[in-house]
């Protein structure tokens, strides 16, 4: 039997998601992403023949299409559009693999019985998600998932690339090395400099010397050369970690601010470990430093908890520890190591005490998903 992978990739999506809710945005070049100092999320393709990309300084943006529309991440709202496309995608297969919030790999190998040839099928799956979100997506249909995912990228946008077996080798052969996934500027630098342009360049050499020269990723470098990948559609589990984290418009060294964001962040991320119905054990703290230092710092507990004060008090905590010398960037907190079992006591705090304090945090969590997150606001979130 013939393996088919299905990539499907959401063109511009936080971006399209915008146009769509606005159609006076329709296009004009729409950028998402932070404040000044913060890096764009999406750019709409009007956005992007101006240069402007992904990861990119917002500021940066700003030089490059300075008329274009600056707006803030909607996560919520890309969430619930993401939803939808990956029923759909369900719809057609149980075999999902969601990889990012806008793209996805699905195993549609047997299928042509029920849904007809991959071209129709296709053709079906963005007619629905064009109906459903208003929105346009790209899709890639290959043997595996590597081929499947650059076949995605290449007619982007709304595009649709088929591509079977026996066409494997041509389309390689004239694949520029850059469009390999994982194959970032440094590691593409060291291929051109052997004269690897091309993804079919790769086989002039033999395995033993890309092994030798980067390692595991040389062994499979050269499997991708030949087009071969065996990773198998993996339907998504549970997540491994929530984490939340913010750059602040100027950089700062006040303790108190710093510590009124964590808390703010604690309640984001433990409203949603809640949601998701699970404890944790570990909590990270993430700073970025004005020299764009980067450190984390963790603590792991012997049992799991989910109420958010236990989780911004061992980030201050975490903060406190490190005695800053330097201002900071972006601060962030996350969760890991998820389980279930016994909730953790706070520090300080009777069993009655934190079970009280889990349903304060369920009371907020109902109150927050009713009306907004803001109706409700510790006190200590308030400016004096």
């Amino acid at each position: 039997m013939t393996k088919r992978i299905m990539h499907l990739d959401m063109d511009a999506f936080f971006a399209a998601v915008e146009q769509s809710d606005n159609p006076e945005l329709r296009g004009k070049p729409v950028i998402v992403g932070g404040a000044m100092r913060g890096v764009v999320s999406t750019a709409s393709y009007e956005a992007r023949r101006y240069g402007v990309h992904s990861a990119m300084p917002v500021f940066q943006a700003k030089k490059l299409c300075p008329q274009a529309v600056f707006l803030p991440v909607r996560m919520n709202r890309y969430k619930e559009a993401s939803c939808t496309v990956m029923e759909i995608l369900r719809g057609i297969s149980p075999l999902v693999e969601q990889v990012s919030i806008d793209e996805a790999f699905v195993d549609i190998t047997g299928t042509e019985r029920l849904h007809g040839p991959p071209c129709a099928l296709a053709d079906r799956v963005k007619a629905a998600i064009r109906e459903a979100t208003f929105l346009t997506c790209s899709i890639g249909i290959a043997p595996n998932k590597f081929l499947a995912k650059i076949s995605s990228d290449y007619k982007k946008p709304d595009g649709l690339t088929i591509l079977e077996q026996e066409q494997v080798g041509e389309f390689l052969r004239h694949l520029p090395i850059g469009k390999i996934p994982g194959v970032g500027k440094k590691t593409g630098e060291e291929l051109r400099n052997l004269g690897i342009a091309f993804v079919s360049d790769i086989l002039k050499f033999p395995p033993q010397f890309l092994e030798n020269k980067f390692g595991k990723w040389g062994a499979v470098l050269y499997s991708k050369a030949r087009g071969i990948d065996n990773s198998a559609v993996e339907p998504c589990g549970d997540p491994k970690s929530i984490s939340c984290e913010q750059t602040f418009a100027k950089d700062t060294g006040n303790v108190a601010e710093l510590e009124k964001m964590l808390l703010s962040q604690a309640e984001e991320v433990g409203r949603e470990l809640r949601k998701l119905g699970f404890k944790a054990r570990t909590v990270t703290l993430k700073i970025k430093f004005s020299d764009f230092k980067t450190i984390s710092r963790s603590r792991t507990f012997p049992d799991p908890f989910d109420t958010t004060d236990l989780l911004f008090n061992t980030g201050q905590k975490l903060l406190l520890d490190l005695k800053l010398t330097k201002t900071v960037r972006l601060i962030g907190i996350g969760l890991s190591n998820f389980s279930s079992g016994p909730c953790q006591l706070s520090i300080g705090q009777s069993r009655e005490q934190t079970e009280r304090q889990g349903r304060l945090d369920r009371a907020l969590d109902r109150i927050r998903s009713r009306f907004c997150a803001d109706v409700v606001v510790r006190g200590r979130m308030i400016d004096d």
